[in-house]
């Protein structure tokens, strides 16, 4: 497949921002591999009653199985902000493949959900903080160490959004003779 180059006239992305979108798009993966071991039967670190209680059988395996596969395809989604396919849509996209991406197009919704990531977890820091008496004491640690890295899910899909916009914003004479 021929992916389209990066504009001429929009700079590349920096360094910086191609390993923070890689980092964002690595961090779900412990996570979900964990959220797989339980849809599997695995208890993954609950207790006998705590796992049995989560009912991780039927739909509720196919509920964590789409949770994981949903995570991974949101946080792949930040390679779009340094990858050409982040300016022009691949041709094979029905309707749309071929156009340019409107810049606001991806800024708006990368940065919202930037905001949203940094919500939901940052509070996660604090997991030790209380125990779940449906976890082994190993099993709430090893859960703490595999989330944890969610935690840098939002700044840096906020970093690299904003990386994206400050290439894709109109040059000073533009912006002045408009």
């Amino acid at each position: 497949m021929v992916t389209a180059p990066f504009d001429s006239a929009t700079p590349p992305p920096p360094r910086w921002a191609v390993r923070a979108a890689h980092a964002a798009a690595l961090l779900t993966l412990p996570s979900g591999i964990w959220r797989l071991f339980l849809a599997t039967g695995h208890p993954a670190g609950y207790t006998d009653e705590g796992f049995a209680a989560m009912d991780v059988t039927g739909w509720g395996a196919v509920y964590v199985v789409g949770l994981s596969v949903v995570c991974e395809a949101l946080a792949l989604l930040t390679l779009g902000l340094v990858r050409p396919w982040g300016e022009v849509l691949p041709r094979w996209i029905p309707l749309l493949g071929g156009r340019r991406v409107h810049p606001m197009a991806a800024v708006v919704p990368a940065g919202l959900g930037a905001v949203a990531l940094a919500v939901l977890w940052t509070p996660f820091v604090a997991w030790w903080a209380t125990p779940d008496s449906d976890m082994t004491e190993l099993g709430s640690t090893l859960v703490g160490f595999l989330y944890l890295p969610l935690v840098a899910w939002g700044p840096l899909l906020g970093a690299v959004t904003l990386s994206y916009h400050r290439r894709h914003r109109a040059p000073r004479s533009e912006r002045q003779s408009s």
